[in-house]
């Protein structure tokens, strides 16, 4: 399938003689050509992934452009808005009192220009729709080519890391099935074994679980919340996130215990679990308070339920769910801050 998208209309722009303009904004794009006239200008918005601008902010961001190019000498400036978007209504009114915007259907591969715009832009009319008419066209002589592409690499999609972690953990149960107290005397989370330089419990503890209903409860949370963290943060990110945030969990748990003098033996994948939860959390708030089926609010609530649910119960190792969830939220703003700095070295390159 011909996916309309921002990279293949730059590519158009770039055999035209346009220019990209840096900026630290990968919603908003800018291209510029010099004509007789003076400075053309192509502002391109991405009006799509949930981006939302008012009017103002619409009309102070073209001013901003105009400002831009005058300040660099150019005494004529003519800029022309393309705003590529999925919903075309939801751009037809942020656009509506601008004779110099038109509207590109992402979907439908259509050129919109309102009978209040301008009818042409140095002959950009006819290229747009001759380019968007053949891109439908492709599309549609492929689309069933592309159906049977997508069933044979659909596993691509999938969260490997993820589905790789429920494995090792489900395997390592059924291993001690069979060893009994092995596992669990060599590998559980022990504070005195950590004095006699057992350091490695505190990763190994994190895949062991003391019973079916303990290994069901971390998995079938690990596997749905977890597959969408993965597919957000990338298999890499995630897996770091994974194992930062269950030994921050186990580490928390090591300082309460010696804080209270509350010892005892402890397993669980728990706190990594709780961290994939907090990742969610963060992903979701990041995204405006919602992504896929999920809001802020019920991540929010489902977090706190399990906490409560946790300090009411005798026997669970509350300090590593809280450690857990606080490391996750945090590796998750970490990296997509470290993301955003990336783009912004990109655009100012």
């Amino acid at each position: 399938m011909n996916v309309l998208t921002l990279e293949r209309l730059e590519n158009l722009f770039f055999e035209q003689g346009y220019g990209k303009i840096p900026s630290n904004l990968p919603e908003f794009n800018f291209y510029c050509r010099r004509e007789v006239q003076g400075m053309t200008v192509l502002h391109v918005i991405d009006y799509r992934q949930g981006l939302y601008i008012s009017k103002d902010q619409y009309t102070h961001l073209k001013e901003q452009i105009e400002a831009f190019f005058r300040e660099k000498g150019e005494r004529e400036v003519h800029v022309m808005t393309l705003i590529l978007c999925d919903d075309t209504e939801k751009a037809r009114r942020l656009c509506e009192d601008d004779s110099f915007c038109w509207v590109i259907d992402s979907r439908e591969y259509r050129l919109l220009v309102h009978e209040t715009q301008t009818a042409d832009f140095y002959g950009w009319k006819d290229m747009l729709e001759e380019y968007l008419f053949t891109l439908a066209r492709e599309n549609a002589a492929g689309t069933e080519a592309s159906a049977a592409l997508k069933k044979r690499i659909d596993w691509r999609a999938l969260s490997w890391v993820n589905i790789i972690l429920v494995a090792v953990n489900v395997i390592i149960f059924l291993i001690c099935t069979f060893t009994g107290d092995l596992l669990y005397n060599k590998g559980a989370f022990n504070i005195t074994a950590l004095w006699q330089g057992e350091w490695y419990r505190l990763f190994t503890s994190m895949f062991l679980h003391w019973n079916v209903e303990h290994l069901f409860s971390n998995m079938i949370v690990l596997y749905y919340v977890g597959a969408i963290v993965e597919r957000k943060l990338g298999w890499a990110p995630y897996t770091v996130l994974y194992l930062l945030s269950g030994l921050t969990g186990n580490i928390f748990s090591m300082g309460y215990e010696l804080l209270t003098n509350a010892y005892g033996s402890s397993a669980g994948a728990s706190g990594a679990v709780f961290g994939v939860e907090g990742a969610l959390l963060f992903l979701v708030m990041a995204h405006h308070g919602k992504l896929e089926s999920m809001t802020a609010g019920r991540v929010a609530f489902a977090i706190a339920f399990s906490l409560y649910c946790g300090f009411t119960s005798a026997g669970v190792n509350n300090a590593a769910h809280v450690g857990g969830v606080l490391m996750g939220f945090t590796a998750a703003a970490v990296i997509a801050v470290c993301r955003k700095r990336e783009r912004k070295e990109f655009y100012a390159d």
